[in-house]
């Protein structure tokens, strides 16, 4: 644990001590009735006021929202990993219509005649091969192209295509089928193999930073993608030197009172990392004047990269993809708009001579469907091409098998033919060089690895995956407030199972004696000798010299 970290910790103890004075004793009057008690000092305008952080999860970093992904064992892996190489997703929010990003010039008479007044004209198509082309408004990426660091990925998809914007999202950040239902993400899935306990030992820095797009599960592992809110740079350094953003002790007295109060916790937990994103954002510089939406994003990855940071992880995110109506005037402003971003950025890099160590990959949740609608726009589809950019391609093109439009599924659709899953296959072992049985096991499958993507690990340094025996472990609920924790022990030890609060306090010890192999329950109650209020918390199990947790929610 880094001594930052720690000097952020003590802060926060030494003001929960505080506040844990004025707790509960035997004499006091019900909570209900110390709720109403306590609101006749609180307004209501009062307390949303106090709360604070409801307004939102996420930081502000220049006028950019931002959020620190809470740590995952695949990103903890890559944060200590001797490699250098930095991936950046750029999710197209809404749906992407890639026939009008990359034309299919080949086959223009089918393509215009099915999007009669949508199509892009043939004078305003920039040729990138004899087949295909992407519009004029795009040509800010003709350099990247030109000088081999841009690829395209065709008729990308995954088997029995969902049109839900919820549900395909959750598809392509779980990497799930589409009929399983994941609640983690492809990127934190690594955490229970890998680094068990990382909850209770977090790197140095932000395994990931994540602009825009909270909730969406590609960091997720259990509960955990926390952040807190903050609106500039100078506020964020305010509360690095601070160590805290929220007061937890002028609250009111009562239930509610806890619950605020150990909100106000977590989000100020949040903020181990306050101070070295303020180093590195004063240490890095822009040497290119942004000039879009997404760039205004993309700035701030490009200056935490050049202030090095050492996170090596980020995603960026574009919405207003859901061209149902009007896709003439809303398509190219966010094709602009998203080619523009990506050659500020790259230009960025290239001054600091890193445009080699980053990946940036485009993904959008499905295309649109061929023909366009009553309502000069298009609806969801199913495949679509997805765009690479970065001096690690080793060269420009075309990858995989190009759309046919007249070779279509049962409903219509193009056919897809490059599962999602392969590419992030691809990504993990030959550019953040992650050992393929680790690979196949967060992906659930031994998904085919795509060579014409030009990567590879010359210069990286693998991630070996450890073989040992687990404490296998899980969280059950049993419909009332208590919690079922249920673990089992592949070997005979003196077991402790504590349960912590998100400043890292231990507030109750459920298990502390020896016990035999196989498999046992501790019952975690939110009432009783240890009064624990509802909200987040962590169980950590230790046996054997071996440490796992993970968190729980007591409602």
């Amino acid at each position: 644990m880094s001594n930052q970290y720690k000097k952020h910790l003590q802060l926060l103890q030494s003001k929960l001590r505080a506040a844990k004075k004025q707790q509960y004793d035997g004499s006091r009057l019900e909570d209900g009735i110390a709720h109403e008690q306590a609101h006749r000092n609180w307004s209501r305008r009062g307390f949303l006021k106090g709360l604070g952080i409801a307004g939102g999860m996420s930081m502000m970093l220049g006028k950019t929202p931002i959020s620190a992904a809470a740590p995952s064992p695949f990103l903890k892996a890559l944060s200590e990993a001797e490699t250098d190489r930095i991936l950046v997703l750029i999710r197209l929010k809404g749906g992407n219509d890639g026939l009008n990003m990359v034309i299919p010039t080949f086959d223009y008479g089918t393509y215009s005649s099915l999007r009669p007044t949508i199509a892009v004209p043939t004078n305003a198509i920039t040729a990138l091969s004899p087949e295909f082309g992407m519009p004029n408004y795009m040509n800010s990426l003709q350099s990247l192209w030109q000088e081999g660091q841009m690829k395209v990925v065709h008729s990308v998809g995954y088997p029995n295509q969902n049109l839900s914007h919820f549900r395909s999202s959750d598809i392509w950040a779980s990497a799930s089928d589409a009929n399983d239902i994941v609640q983690d993400g492809w990127l934190g899935r690594y955490l229970s193999g890998e680094y068990p306990d990382y909850l209770t030992n977090p790197p140095a820095v932000p395994p990931a930073v994540q602009i825009g797009g909270s909730g969406n599960l590609v960091f997720k592992e259990g509960l955990n993608n926390l952040s807190v809110v903050v609106n500039n740079p100078e506020q964020l350094f305010e509360i690095a030197q601070n160590g805290a953003l929220y007061d937890t002790q002028d609250v009111p007295e009562c239930l509610v009172g806890d619950q605020l109060s150990f909100l106000r916790t977590v989000a100020n937990a949040t903020f181990v990392y306050a101070g070295v994103i303020k180093e590195a954002y004063d240490a890095g510089t822009n040497s290119v004047d942004y000039s879009t939406q997404l760039g205004d994003q993309l700035s701030l990855v490009a200056r935490l990269i050049k202030g090095d940071l050492g996170t090596k992880l980020f995603m960026v995110e574009l919405g207003g993809f859901d061209t149902h109506a009007n896709q003439p005037n809303n398509h190219p402003n966010l094709m602009n708009n998203l080619a523009g971003g990506l050659s500020d950025f790259f230009a960025d890099l290239a001054v600091a001579g890193l445009e080699d160590k980053v990946l940036a990959m485009t993904y959008s949740e499905f295309g649109r469907r061929i023909e366009q609608n009553g309502s000069n726009g298009t609806d969801h589809g199913a495949a679509a091409p997805l765009m690479l950019f970065g001096g690690g391609l080793n060269g420009n093109g075309f990858v995989g098998t190009a759309p046919d439009l007249q070779d279509v599924d049962e409903v219509g659709n193009l056919k897809f033919h490059t599962d999602f899953r392969e590419i992030y296959a691809t990504i993990m072992e030959n550019w953040l060089c992650i050992d393929a049985e680790t690979v196949d096991n967060v992906l659930g499958h031994d998904f085919n690895r795509i060579g014409d993507l030009g990567l590879d690990c010359i210069g990286g340094t693998s991630i070996d995956s450890t073989q040992k025996l687990a404490i296998e472990h899980q969280a059950r609920y049993d419909g009332s407030r208590q919690v079922l924790i249920h673990y089992t022990l592949p070997y005979s030890a003196h077991v402790r199972l504590d349960i912590h609060n998100l400043a890292g306090q231990v507030v109750a010890t459920l298990v502390n004696d020896y016990q035999l192999t196989g498999t046992h329950q501790a019952i975690l109650r939110p009432s009783g000798s240890t009064y624990l209020p509802a909200g987040q918390y962590i169980y950590r199990i230790e046996a054997g010299g071996q440490a796992v947790s993970r968190s729980v929610l007591i409602r």
